[in-house]
């Protein structure tokens, strides 16, 4: 391990730069439509628009992030117009009349796509929360917690009507929602109801830690999808890993555990990012595998080699947050071993911001900034938790 004494004041620098010279400018400069509002989110590496579709997660992540700064960084009145400005668009076209959020819509906020992906509303909930806070208006602090409600109502059957899977034949339930449920919560804590928030909490431990937690898989994995009873389905589906979504949920997971004051599943926690870290690496060429088989049987999904930009940001704050919790040096080695691979990669040095999507090789595969899932989110926000998290690790002088 190397000293961290000596390598935390030169890592704080890195990133608050990174964060507030080279990415929010980027966004800032190139992301806002200023004839029909909301912003533009298919960005050329450059920053020139290549697509105006507007889409419901992007639109909804960098309303949050605008929000997060103004809260919690400073109140800055920039972040909270450009925030503001996402969110009266959204607040204008973004739901159909029975309050579900859509998935796409296009410049003027007319729906392209209709709202069958419930993770609209969970980055709505978490755009209006996050607003709420900045603002104080009752109308933000409303559609938060409507919508989160409507998320509850619909997590048993996520797309309704809009499910393509046969009824009963093979039943599988995805990890996606109850990860995401677990920082959610968090952050919508100060307009739930107590017992709601507390309730929700436990369940989403549960979920992920007892249910798509499999001890007996490659030393313990987290699956994408298991049976309604939590066990092991040997199929395509059943085998698929995801190893940005497990540590991304492992970051939330160590969120809630120092909420709840309890270090041994902070300590659970770091075991299976490592275990995950080492089974998801790529040894030939470095980086995180998109998907892998835990079998070893090739997946389905055709990109499942490729390196991307918000798998390594997210281990890049479990790492990091690990070793804040625990001091397990093998968490710092990791982190530092990732610091070398991303910021030799991702960061783009002559246009700003960050590429999305590597090949196996690590060379860059698309020179986008921004697309249908690419947008002012995970890397301001991996900038962001890296940063803070690096204040709060003591360096000894």
């Amino acid at each position: 391990m190397s000293d961290y004494n000596t390598s935390i004041p030169r890592l704080k620098e890195i990133y608050q730069n990174q964060l507030f010279k080279d990415v929010l400018p980027f966004w800032m400069t190139y992301s806002m439509d200023t004839d029909h509002g909301g912003y533009f989110t298919s960005l050329d590496r450059d920053g020139q628009v290549f697509d105006t579709d507007k889409f419901t997660w992007l639109q909804c992540r960098q309303i949050w992030m605008f929000a997060r700064l103004f809260n919690s960084v400073r109140p800055a009145k920039k972040w909270l117009d450009i925030a503001l400005h996402g969110s009266e668009f959204m607040e204008k076209h973004g739901r159909d009349a029975e309050g579900n959020w859509y998935f796409a819509l296009n410049q003027k906020g007319q729906p392209l796509t209709q709202p069958y992906n419930i993770f609209s509303d969970c980055f709505a909930a978490m755009a209006f929360g996050q607003l709420a806070k900045a603002t104080g208006e009752d109308r933000h602090h409303q559609i938060a917690q409507v919508t989160f409600l409507n998320i509850l109502k619909r997590q048993d059957n996520p797309k309704g009507e809009y499910n393509k899977a046969y009824p009963g034949t093979r039943p599988l339930k995805s990890f996606a929602l109850p990860m995401i449920l677990c920082n959610l919560v968090l952050e919508l804590e100060d307009i739930l109801d107590p017992e709601q928030v507390e309730s929700t909490i436990r369940e989403g431990i549960h979920q992920v830690m007892d249910v798509f937690y499999q001890p007996d898989l490659h030393n313990g994995v987290i699956l994408e999808n298991v049976t309604p009873d939590g066990r092991f389905s040997d199929t395509y589906d059943g085998r698929l890993l995801n190893p940005g979504h497990v540590l991304e949920a492992m970051w939330f997971i160590m969120d809630l555990a120092v909420r709840t004051d309890d270090q041994s599943l902070i300590d659970k926690a770091v075991e299976i990012s490592l275990n995950t870290l080492e089974l998801g690496w790529d040894k030939e060429h470095g980086g995180i595998f998109y998907f892998m088989d835990v079998q070893g049987h090739p997946t389905q999904q055709l990109e499942w080699d490729q390196k991307l930009w918000w798998v390594h940001l997210e281990a890049l704050v479990a790492t990091l947050k690990g070793f804040e919790l625990t001091g397990n040096t093998k968490m710092w080695d990791w982190f530092l071993k990732l610091h070398e691979y991303v910021q030799r990669r991702f960061p783009d040095p002559k246009y700003g911001e960050w590429y999305g999507y590597l090949n196996r090789q690590g060379e860059v595969l698309l020179p986008l900034k921004g697309g249908k899932w690419k947008g002012c989110f995970h890397v301001p926000r991996g900038l962001y938790q890296i940063r803070s998290t690096l204040d709060r690790i003591p360096v000894v002088e």
